[in-house]
């Protein structure tokens, strides 16, 4: 089916875990899914690659340690939260009559629902994954939430119930999640008093109140401040990735965190960047008139823990926070870079599909550093463009709802890619050559499209995918079924795919973000064949973790 180039080029972009308000971490962002109760599928845990999570703990002072492993019991009330979002019936759900693969698969999905081939379950009787998760009522319609008048319904930091009477009510996470947050809070409290820097104590000990106020802007701003602790933790209710009904509620996770110091500070120097960036995106001067925060910061760690929403299925390997668009523009973000989870998605699955897939002379390209790169500048790139819709519908946020998460993935995706572009061009991105990070970014389209339907970046994929084709991005030897990145052309279809989803964003069409993505986003059956290939190679699709005290030998 041929389909109009405008139309292609807009579905193109809605693919890409974030964030309407939350939503901007890489490789979690979810899109709608498509199942039903006929399609059950096969529990496949042999997709992920068990990896063990650890990193050099002899760096750490002996109170340091102590502090790690509170940390990471903070985290694991994250991980009951989120249990409690994705499928609020597992307290009572009685797992011993599965499989030893259904109830590994179980827990790596959080539920009994594939979250890599489009939220279909993969257990018999348990019906679809309801849109609204565990946030809304299951028989609520979206009509009848947007009649109902009450004053932060759309909050990022509560639950929609029903009374005694059938009426709909909010409840507040810190009341609904009320053991899991003052546990996580007095963990918080015990590790700060171990912190060896006043900044890190600071936020501890107001990330702690603020679970138990869901009053979060205090102790965003204090984590931003902070610069010279070297553990780290990222915890709360921060994405909106589960709430796939209209995308406001947040889900609860955790990242407990090591600084590399070293990386870090070779990141450092793109920052001052950003405002140039900005100015110079290939697009109308009306959709790139906002200012970048310019107190931002570019960090790499080792991530020894992972919690709740970026736990389930697909692992996010770089963080964008705090996602507060006033925050934003005032304070600027971090972006966060899991340098050990990205080396071990590049060893075990990035490498693999490049050797099966990318043309003989390429493969020299396929680089970490250009991995690293492409997905460290993902993460700049949320913080330029457009936050705010021009023609009066409010932030593109609100204007696009449940679309606007993937929407903004994608912004992200080819941004990043713009921007390595750009300081490579003046001289700034000397990390290798240019052409590692196209054929790098080419083959990570390979790797991210088998995230599948209900992944924005499986979804943003296969959308970018075609596109480039069509653009002449990349040719396939039809012999030999390998492809090439053809470097010019490649160049000009990210400008011009740049343009258009800052457009999108900035006119806030949110039915014509609907209709693309009802038009295309298909992979089609060469491309198909191409990945069932990789599967009969056995290369995995994603990772799953040996993590914990005991991994790190605490």
């Amino acid at each position: 089916m041929k389909i109009k180039y405008l139309s292609l080029l807009a579905a193109l972009i809605i693919g890409c875990s974030p964030q309407p308000k939350k939503g901007n971490n890489q490789e979690k962002n979810t899109m709608e899914q498509t199942n039903n109760e006929s399609e059950i599928v096969k529990a496949r845990p042999e997709i992920y690659a068990k990896v063990k999570l650890t990193t050099d703990i002899s760096i750490l002072s002996e109170n340091e340690k102590k502090m790690l492993g509170l940390l990471i019991e903070a985290a694991q009330e994250m991980d009951k939260v989120f249990w409690k979002q994705s499928f609020p019936q597992y307290e009572s759900y009685n797992t011993s009559g599965l499989s030893e693969a259904e109830k590994l698969f179980y827990q790596i999905n959080y539920g009994p629902w594939d979250r890599l081939n489009g939220n279909k379950p993969f257990i018999k009787g348990i019906g679809e994954k309801p849109l609204g998760a565990g946030y809304y009522p299951v028989d609520m319609t979206k009509e009848e939430f947007e009649a109902w008048e009450a004053e932060n319904k759309k909050s990022l930091y509560n639950l929609v119930k029903r009374d005694e009477k059938g009426n709909l009510i909010l409840v507040p996470f810190y009341e609904a999640y009320k053991e899991n947050h003052l546990r996580a809070s007095e963990l918080l409290k015990k590790a700060s008093t171990l912190a060896e820097t006043d900044d890190l104590k600071k936020f501890l000990n107001l990330r702690a109140d603020a679970l138990l106020t869901d009053d979060y802007d205090e102790s965003d701003i204090a984590w931003l401040d902070m610069t010279e602790n070297t553990l780290d933790i990222i915890i709360g209710p921060i994405e909106n990735y589960e709430d796939k009904l209209f995308g406001y509620k947040a889900t609860h996770e955790a990242y407990v965190l090591v600084k590399d110091k070293a990386w870090s500070e070779r990141l450092a120097k793109y920052v001052a960047y950003l405002t140039e960036l900005q100015e110079n995106l290939p697009v109308e001067d009306i959709y790139k008139a906002e200012k970048p925060g310019t107190d931002a910061q570019l960090n790499a760690y080792d991530v020894v823990y992972y919690a709740g929403d970026c736990n389930a299925g697909s692992k996010t390997i770089a963080v964008n926070l705090p996602n507060d668009e006033e925050i934003q523009k005032s304070k600027g973000t971090r972006r966060s870079q899991l340098k050990n989870a990205m080396q071990a998605k590049f060893d075990q699955i990035l490498v693999p599909i490049a050797n099966e897939l990318i043309i003989e002379e390429q493969r020299k390209n396929i680089t970490f550093e250009a991995f690293f790169g492409n997905t460290m500048f993902h993460e700049v790139a949320h913080g330029l463009g457009i936050k705010n819709t021009i023609n009066g519908k409010g932030t593109a946020r609100e204007a696009l709802k449940e679309k606007y998460s993937a929407l903004e993935e994608g912004k992200a995706d080819i941004l990043g890619l713009y921007m390595v572009s750009y300081l490579s061009e003046i001289g700034v991105y000397t990390e290798g050559e240019l052409l590692d990070n196209y054929v790098t970014f080419l083959a990570g389209i390979f790797r991210s499209v088998r995230f599948g339907a209900a992944s924005a970046h499986g979804k943003a994929n296969m959308l970018r995918f075609n596109y480039f084709e069509k653009e002449g991005a990349f040719s396939k030897d039809q012999t030999t079924g390998l492809y090439k990145v053809e470097f010019e052309k490649m160049k000009l279809a990210m400008n011009k795919l740049s343009a258009f989803i800052l457009k999108l964003q900035g006119d806030g069409d949110y039915e014509g973000v609907e209709k693309v993505v009802e038009e295309m986003g298909n992979i089609g059956p060469e491309l198909q064949k191409d990945l069932d290939g990789l599967s009969q190679k056995g290369i995995p699709v994603d990772i799953v973790f040996d993590q914990g005290k005991a991994a790190l030998g605490l």
